[in-house]
C-alpha cells in the first residue's frame, strides 16, 4: 500500500499562554530541550496573563514572592507580597533575558486543537487578526491558567437596576474611576475583596466590606528581613534560594498543622486577628469562619493593611445575607441599610480550562470531567499533552515549575528512544476522586469541567512540594502508566 509523506509539523512544540506559567515552561524548555521548536500562543497583546489583566487598586501576590518567582530567576525585591506593576516587570525582563518573547505570538487564540493519528501531531485552529490560522505541533503544553479572563462570576442582585451608582467587578475595574471620597461597599470576603478593601480606603470616604460568611485571614510581614540580612553577606542568587527554602518549609509546615490541628490552628488565627483590631471589636462574628483552615486557601495580608484599616476606622466589615441593591446602597436581610456611592462584587471568579479551547482526540472531544490527570500534569488518553495546574496549597509556580521539566524529560526520552507518541493510561486498579480537596466557591462551581483525581499516585495530586519533587526529578520517565510508540495507534 502507497503511503503518502506525511508533512513535518510547524512546531514540535505550542506553549499555549504567555502568563507566568507560559514563561516559566518556555525557559525550561530552552533549558532542558534547547533543539526543540516551540513557540508561545498568546491571546492577549501582553506578556503576564493574570497579572496584566487584573488592574484593580492594590492588586498583588497572595502567595509568597521568594516562593511565587522563578527558580532560575531571583526576586530580587524584599517584598513577600508584591504589587501587580512589580510582577508584570518580573516577567517582561525573564522574557526579554532569555529571549523568549521573540517565541510569543500575541494576539493568536487558540480556538481547537486536534490530535491527528494520521499525522502524529496536534492541527491547531487559532484566531488572528480577524483570520483563522492552521497550526501543526508534535506537543501541546497548556499553560492558560484556570479561569475565563472574558467573564468573572458575577451573581444577580435584587434590586441592581435602581442603584444610583457604577456597580463593577474587579476583572474589569475602569481605568478612569475616581472613587475619592466616594462610599464604597465591596462584596466578598476573599483575596480580592481583602486586597481592595484598605487599598479604597485611604482614597474613599469610607469602605464597607459584605461578606456572606467569613474567611481566614492572616498577617504576614511584607518585608524579608532573611533575605535583606543574606544579601549583605551572600550573592543575590544565594541569598535567594536559602529564603526561597526557608519560605517554602514554612508555609508547608503552617498547612500540614492546619490540617493535623484545626481547631488550634483556628486559635491561632483569631488570635491574631483580634490582637491586630480594637479591643472588643467581634472578631467572633467577622473572622470565624464555619469551615476548618485550609478547606477555603487563607487569606493573607501584607502587614496587616487591612486590619489597620478597620482600626483607623477607614474601613468595616458586616457579616450577614444581602436582601437587594437600593439607591443609596445595599438592604441587608436583618433591615440594616448600608450607603454607598459605589459597589463592587468581589464575589470571585468562572474557571474553565484548556484556555476556552475544543480539544479533540481524532475528531472526539475531550471531556475534562471524565480524565484523570497523571502526575498533575497529562490527561488520561490525551497523546503528547501536558497542562500546567500549580499548587492551591503554595505558589502556584512550584508545581508548574516541576512539571515542565518533568515534561523535557519525557521529550527528551521519546528523542533517545525513537518515540513519537506518549499517551497516559489509566490502570484498572486506579479510580477517580474529586480533583482538589478545596471547599472553595468555584472549585464547586467548577465540578462539572474539573478532571479527576486519582485513588492513588501517579494519578493522585498530593499538594506536596517535597514528594512531587522526588517524583518528577528523580523518578523514572517509564513507568506502566504511560504508553509511548513510535507510532499512533489507528
Amino acid at each position: 500500500m502507497k503511503h503518502e509523506k506525511q508533512l513535518e509539523p510547524d512546531y514540535d512544540v505550542i506553549i499555549v499562554g504567555a502568563g507566568i506559567s507560559g514563561i516559566g515552561t518556555a525557559y525550561w524548555l530552552q533549558e532542558k530541550c534547547p533543539e526543540k521548536r516551540y513557540a508561545i500562543l498568546e491571546a492577549r497583546e501582553r506578556i503576564g496573563g493574570t497579572w496584566d489583566l487584573f488592574r484593580y487598586p492594590g492588586i498583588r501576590s497572595d502567595s509568597d514572592m521568594f516562593t511565587f518567582g522563578y527558580r532560575f530567576k531571583p526576586w530580587e525585591n524584599p517584598q513577600s507580597l508584591s504589587d501587580g506593576a512589580h510582577i508584570r516587570e518580573y516577567l517582561r525582563e525573564t522574557a526579554e533575558e532569555n529571549g523568549i518573547d521573540q517565541k510569543i505570538k500575541h494576539g493568536h487564540k487558540v480556538l481547537s486543537a486536534d490530535w491527528s493519528r494520521d499525522d502524529q501531531a496536534w492541527l491547531l485552529e487559532v484566531a488572528h487578526d480577524g483570520k483563522t490560522l492552521s497550526v501543526k505541533s508534535r506537543f501541546l503544553y497548556m499553560c492558560a491558567g484556570y479561569y475565563n479572563y472574558e467573564e468573572g462570576y458575577r451573581p444577580s442582585f435584587k434590586g441592581e437596576e435602581t442603584f444610583a451608582g457604577p456597580i463593577i467587578h474587579p476583572q474589569f475595574w475602569p481605568r478612569d474611576l475616581d472613587y475619592s471620597g466616594k462610599r464604597i461597599a465591596v462584596i466578598g470576603s476573599g483575596a480580592t475583596a481583602v486586597t481592595l478593601v484598605p487599598t479604597l480606603a485611604e482614597k474613599a470616604s469610607h469602605v464597607t466590606m459584605i461578606q456572606r460568611s467569613p474567611t481566614y485571614i492572616m498577617k504576614l510581614p511584607n518585608r524579608s528581613g532573611l533575605y535583606l540580612g543574606l544579601r549583605k553577606w551572600l550573592p543575590g542568587r544565594v541569598a535567594y534560594r536559602l529564603t526561597r527554602w526557608r519560605n517554602l518549609a514554612l508555609a508547608m509546615g503552617l498547612f500540614g498543622y492546619a490540617r493535623a490541628f484545626p481547631q488550634r490552628m483556628k486559635r491561632l488565627l483569631m488570635k491574631g486577628a483580634a490582637s491586630e483590631l480594637p479591643e472588643g471589636y467581634p472578631v467572633e462574628t467577622h473572622f470565624n469562619p464555619s469551615y476548618n483552615p485550609w478547606d477555603q486557601r487563607l487569606c493573607v495580608i501584607p502587614d496587616g493593611d487591612l486590619f489597620q484599616a478597620i482600626k483607623k476606622g477607614q474601613a468595616d466589615v458586616v457579616t450577614g445575607d444581602i436582601s437587594h441593591f437600593e439607591k443609596e446602597g445595599v438592604a441587608m436581610a436583618d433591615g440594616s441599610h448600608l450607603k454607598a456611592d459605589i459597589l463592587v462584587i468581589a464575589t470571585g471568579l468562572k474557571m474553565q480550562l484548556l484556555g476556552g479551547a475544543r480539544v479533540t482526540v481524532g475528531g472526539k472531544t475531550v471531556n475534562t470531567h471524565e480524565v484523570l490527570v497523571y502526575k498533575g500534569m497529562m490527561m488520561s488518553g490525551v497523546p503528547n499533552f501536558a497542562l500546567a495546574f500549580g499548587y492551591t496549597n503554595n505558589s502556584w509556580t512550584l508545581k508548574t515549575d516541576l512539571t515542565a521539566n518533568l515534561v523535557c524529560r519525557i521529550l527528551n526520552y521519546m528523542d533517545r528512544k525513537g518515540y513519537k507518541v506518549v499517551v497516559p493510561e489509566v490502570p484498572a486498579d486506579i479510580h477517580g476522586e474529586e480533583f482538589l480537596p478545596l471547599d472553595a466557591g468555584y472549585m464547586k462551581r467548577a465540578q462539572h469541567i474539573l478532571p479527576q483525581n486519582g485513588s492513588r499516585r501517579p494519578w493522585r495530586v498530593y499538594q506536596n512540594y517535597f514528594l512531587d519533587m522526588l517524583l518528577t526529578r528523580f523518578g523514572r520517565v517509564r513507568d506502566r502508566h504511560l504508553r509511548f510508540a513510535a507510532a499512533a495507534k489507528g
